[in-house]
């Protein structure tokens, strides 16, 4: 019997199909991944999910491993080597973005012990558990999204708007939005607790 997945997940795509099952909404607490991921979502924009899934591990090499510090000291001889990578998505306002993005990381890593604590604050450190009827009722954004946005948005990041964060939130497990019916639904509410 073949397993009931999000609709969004192209069933013709081992690399949707790993991530559906087994990173999508899975609650994450490690600041680098969390850095990845938001990372991600920015390069996103305007683009296919897919064709950054397909890009990741050239992301992962190219932004040495997102180590969020390394990150935040590139200078312009690293973003002039990135913007030739054809491994990634060259485009030059997002590639500025992620070192800017990662100077008010570890900013607010330090105002709040770790950017997962100061994340995880604003859902009170458990994941949302969104009761919805049918994939048609999940927004692409939503108050806290915008709320989220605002504050990242004031500290200086960019590539955050709020539907970008909604997304995001929904990657690490911020919020659980599998489809109704998804054999993933349950089980990442039964991972859900406090954060870490």
């Amino acid at each position: 019997m073949t397993k009931q997945r999000c609709s969004w997940c192209d069933m013709n795509s081992p690399e949707y199909i790993d991530y559906h099952d087994n990173h999508w909404g899975v609650p994450v607490y490690d600041d680098r991944l969390l850095f990845e991921m938001l990372v991600l979502e920015g390069m996103q924009a305007g683009l296919s999910w897919l064709s950054i899934l397909k890009k990741r591990e050239n992301f992962i090499q190219a932004f040495d491993n997102f180590e969020i510090a390394v990150v935040a000291l590139y200078g312009e001889k690293k973003v002039a080597e990135l913007l030739v990578d054809v491994g990634i998505i060259r485009n030059k306002l997002k590639i500025n973005s992620v070192i800017t993005n990662a100077k008010v990381f570890l900013e607010i890593a330090e105002e709040f012990e770790s950017f997962s604590k100061y994340l995880w604050a604003w859902v009170g450190n458990n994941p949302l558990q969104h009761e919805y009827s049918d994939r048609q009722e999940i927004p692409a954004k939503t108050e806290l999204s915008e709320k989220i946005s605002k504050d990242l948005k004031k500290r200086g990041m960019s590539f955050v708007g709020p539907t970008i964060i909604y997304a995001y939130m929904q990657a690490i497990g911020m919020v659980n939005d599998h489809d109704p019916g998804c054999y993933r639904r349950e089980q990442v509410a039964a991972l859900a607790g406090p954060a870490q």
